[in-house]
């Protein structure tokens, strides 16, 4: 399990952690929903082990973090047993998509040029695979960043607004592929703003407020939330929309 125990992160004088304590399963997935602002983004990096706490511990299988680290600790190197799908993407501009997706996983799947021929026919992928990160749309380079993480065969998958750019069709073909990928015992943390994609997806919904889980449970939460403000959250959510 991944387990984050009591984590503290702050921006100058902005707390933006407080306290917070999240377990991710093998063969789930948990959907991080929130207001802007709450840090679930700066979960997502703490988790990743890409920008340390302050305070708090981040266990790995059994291997336990506790921060800030000693002097004489090792600095934590969880991937890619672990690894992280950004909402900004990271693809190299002067290489095509398909060596974006394999620059990575060269080192770390031997099976990697059969693998991603499975993948890019998943996602729909023939038509710009061999394209240029410029010459393609935000949700086909969305796509790209998606099976760049999947070729590495990490045990833990975290992923920011995943689905933002894609349409209807393509994010259930994430949603599809997500469910598979959970039932070989992968854990999945993803953020997302998007509630029916989480009420679909999710195993566990936690909702974070003030730098903290205000309320978590199964999707049901989100149809009878148990706490004043995950229902504030849901009534402007469900006027706005």
């Amino acid at each position: 399990m991944l387990i984050a125990k009591n984590i503290h992160k702050s921006f100058g004088d902005k707390k933006v952690l407080n306290g917070l304590d999240l377990t991710i399963k093998p063969g789930e997935i948990t959907c991080a929903i929130g207001p802007s602002g709450t840090g679930k983004t700066t979960l997502l990096r703490a988790l990743g082990c890409l920008d340390y706490p302050e305070q708090g511990s981040i266990e790995i299988d059994g291997l336990k973090h506790n921060f800030p680290l000693a002097d004489s600790a090792e600095p934590p190197h969880p991937w890619p047993h672990m690894t992280v799908v950004f909402q900004s993407l990271f693809l190299w501009p002067h290489m095509t998509l398909r060596e974006n997706i394999m620059l990575p996983a060269r080192n770390c799947n031997p099976n990697a040029a059969k693998d991603i021929e499975g993948l890019i026919n998943i996602f729909d992928m023939e038509h710009f695979i061999d394209k240029f990160p410029n010459q393609a749309s935000i949700g086909q380079r969305q796509r790209v960043a998606l099976v760049r993480a999947l070729l590495l065969n990490p045990k833990y998958i975290l992923m920011d607004e995943i689905t933002s750019a894609l349409d209807v069709e393509q994010t259930a073909k994430i949603l599809t592929k997500l469910t598979h990928l959970k039932e070989r015992g992968i854990g999945i943390f993803i953020i997302t703003h998007e509630l029916g994609f989480a009420r679909n997806a999710a195993d566990h919904i936690v909702f974070l407020d003030d730098g903290r889980v205000a309320e978590d449970g199964g999707p049901d939460i989100l149809k009878n939330p148990q706490t004043p403000r995950l229902k504030e959250f849901l009534q402007m959510a469900s006027e706005i929309f």
